[in-house]
């Protein structure tokens, strides 16, 4: 097939391509002008097609493909640090570029569509979250993600009742994702730098329930999402690890902890929480199971031992 994905150089979008390339599709990763990530890709695996883009030009995709796409993954987002969670001008500006994605991949002719939407969206929840919870998200990421699946549904069912497009939309709502190649500052990349040194980091309560989910396993899921046959796949999905993996945060450090030999030391309750605060993470995955048949296949310590092997810490 002839897919896009924007966000090429992001964690999840250079596993996506790498994934892609593999099963022999052709491959436009969209990156911006310039990008300091552009070494992330191997520029000379077959099938790969390099687009250079700003964000707010993805409308006008077809101008640089001249071929039909099939499939459109969008990784494409500004501010998804801790820095630019908050900063309401940074998040509005991704729904508005997003939407113009859209409009590029209806354009391109593609069949379906699929967002990499957070967990952020739910907000603070003490229950399972389902695809039909009542979502407050806390942050400005949080709720511009909900506004871009509101916006973006509204715009595709639109199309097709006037016969414009019949375009699926599938928002992946990912939870906590891990593996090689994650930002450095992340709990779990945080964890195998100081324990690996035999080092000491300084950690917040951690009393929260949390879910993790290896990167090759999310990545899996998404591919099963687009590429299911003979039936619709519009909606919400939450991507993340299998229910009896949820568990305190402190728990799984301490899993990281053994993994890696017990070396280095920690300690809890002197970082401030993140933008979205003291969250639960309780994942209900049973709709993208049975949609796709798909299951999670890395245990945590088993993608902790490949992560840090993969990075040779």
């Amino acid at each position: 097939m002839n897919i896009v994905v924007t966000g090429a150089t992001s964690f999840l979008g250079r596993a996506l391509v790498n994934r892609l390339l593999k099963e022999h599709n052709h491959v436009f990763a969209v990156v911006r002008p310039g990008s300091k990530n552009l070494g992330s890709l191997d520029k000379e695996q077959q099938g790969l097609i390099l687009i250079e883009r700003q964000l707010e030009e993805l409308h006008e995709l077809d101008k640089g493909i001249d071929e039909p796409c099939q499939a459109f993954y969008h990784f494409g987002w500004e501010g998804s640090g801790s820095a630019g969670r908050m900063k309401r001008e940074v998040q509005q500006k991704n729904v508005e570029d997003s939407l113009k994605a859209l409009e590029g991949a209806r354009r391109l002719g593609c069949s379906r569509f699929l967002f990499s939407g957070s967990q952020a969206e739910y907000g603070i929840h003490k229950e399972a979250m389902t695809e039909e919870a009542v979502c407050s998200p806390v942050s400005e990421y949080g709720k511009a993600k909900l506004e871009f699946l509101k916006r973006a549904s509204e715009q595709t069912e639109k199309w097709r009742q006037t016969g414009i497009s019949d375009m699926e939309y599938i928002h992946s709502r990912i939870f906590s994702v891990y593996g090689p190649g994650d930002h450095p500052w992340s709990l779990v990349e945080s964890c195998l730098r100081v324990f690996g040194s035999g080092e000491y980091i300084s950690l917040g309560e951690c009393t929260q329930i949390w879910n993790f989910l290896y990167l090759d396993d999310c990545i899996r899921a998404l591919v099963l999402l687009m590429e299911q046959e003979n039936k619709s796949v519009s909606g919400i999905y939450n991507v993340a690890g299998p229910e009896g993996e949820n568990r305190p945060l402190r728990e799984y450090i301490r899993m990281i902890y053994e993994v890696l030999g017990f070396h280095g030391s920690y300690s809890y309750g002197r970082r401030e929480p993140n933008a979205e605060g003291p969250a639960n993470l309780i994942p209900d995955i049973k709709k993208l199971k049975e949609m796709t048949g798909w299951e999670p296949a890395v245990t945590f310590s088993d993608g902790i031992r490949r992560t840090f092997q993969a990075e040779k810490y």
